[in-house]
């Protein structure tokens, strides 16, 4: 009898930058079977990250490269299959890094999430209350500190974090600034997200709108991008600001790092503090910000968007994607 096989996803050369489809393989393998203590997991849901362009360069961040013929690393959504281990039934829904591929034998300690909210889609474990949301919770939150009249701005604006900081800010009675890339993701971060002002820095007239929208000076600016965005933002800040440095998505290669616009003197005269987070170290931090999430979004409080590709052969491209802002919302990879 010949073995029942999945597909997987795996990393068949050391990209530079920003990895592309070319950079991966899908093979074929057998299913894995779990050893005692085990579960197998059939994934529904692969997560796509713009961290994970990180995850596969030759300079590690902080975490180990994924070894060039490994299962690309990534969260993943799905459902226990088999089980022998006495605490995790067959059917249970869980979250964890299993990888880009179908299935996954793993060790329950891999398992971030016993997946409870049931009366929500599964793919919003990976999202709104996974990695996602979490890390807008606690990066706006703990770091931030919003007070109630503050001036929010949020870079990339209607992605996966950034519209969700952006909405827990006007929770906490904060005004909010996203900035964003065309007018389709400029116009939802007002209408969906509920944003008070919109920058679309593509736009020739950038300057000129983001002069206007931070007239009153900013008091937080939570960072996604680093680069021209951050060198045009970091101005505005208001005595006694706070930047929270959650991502560098606008530059590509950090070896050596670009030299652009200093901040020392901007953080100086203003009292500012700026201060850099990895979701990863504050697990503690995930049950509290999933039970607010969930509490939100079932509220009809915080809308989400989710940008879902249906297949796993779509995955060698999906990274290159976020870099081309093709996605709006979540990026999530749909397994058949």
């Amino acid at each position: 009898m010949s073995e029942i096989t999945h597909r997987t996803v795996v990393l068949s050369s050391r990209p530079e930058g920003i990895p592309q489809a070319a950079h991966f393989r899908i093979e074929t393998a057998p299913i894995p079977r779990p050893a005692e203590g085990q579960v197998l997991i059939r994934n529904r849901f692969l997560s796509v990250e713009p961290a994970m362009r990180g995850w596969v360069n030759a300079v590690a961040n902080y975490s180990t490269p994924v070894g060039i013929g490994e299962v690309m690393r990534s969260f993943a959504a799905g459902d226990i299959v088999e089980s022998r281990h006495p605490d995790w039934a067959v059917g249970t829904s869980v979250t964890g890094m299993f990888g880009w591929q179908e299935y996954a034998a793993v060790d329950p300690s891999a398992i971030d999430y016993r997946v409870d909210t049931t009366d929500l889609p599964l793919s919003a474990s990976l999202g709104v209350l996974g990695i996602n949301g979490i890390t807008a919770h606690y990066g706006l939150l703990k770091i931030g500190q919003p007070r109630h009249g503050e001036t929010v701005l949020v870079s990339t604006g209607a992605g996966a974090v950034g519209s969700i900081v952006g909405q827990i800010a006007k929770l906490h009675g904060c005004n909010t600034i996203a900035v964003t890339g065309g007018e389709l993701k400029r116009s939802l971060c007002t209408t969906r997200f509920g944003y008070d002002y919109a920058v679309d820095y593509k736009r020739d007239d950038f300057a000129s709108e983001l002069a206007i929208a931070c007239k009153g000076g900013i008091d937080i600016y939570f960072d996604n991008t680093s680069g021209a965005i951050s060198d045009a933002v970091i101005p505005y800040l208001n005595v006694g600001a706070r930047v929270i440095i959650c991502g560098t998505a606008s530059v590509a290669q950090w070896d050596p790092p670009p030299m652009g616009p200093r901040v020392e003197r901007h953080l100086l005269v203003k009292r500012a503090r700026m201060q850099g987070f990895v979701i990863l170290d504050h697990k503690d931090h995930y049950a509290r910000a999933r039970a607010d999430l969930a509490h939100w979004v079932r509220e009809g409080t915080l809308q989400f968007e989710e940008d879902i590709l249906d297949g796993i052969a779509h995955a060698p491209d999906a990274i290159a994607g976020l870099y081309r802002g093709e996605n709006l919302g979540k990026r999530l990879i749909r397994v058949g």
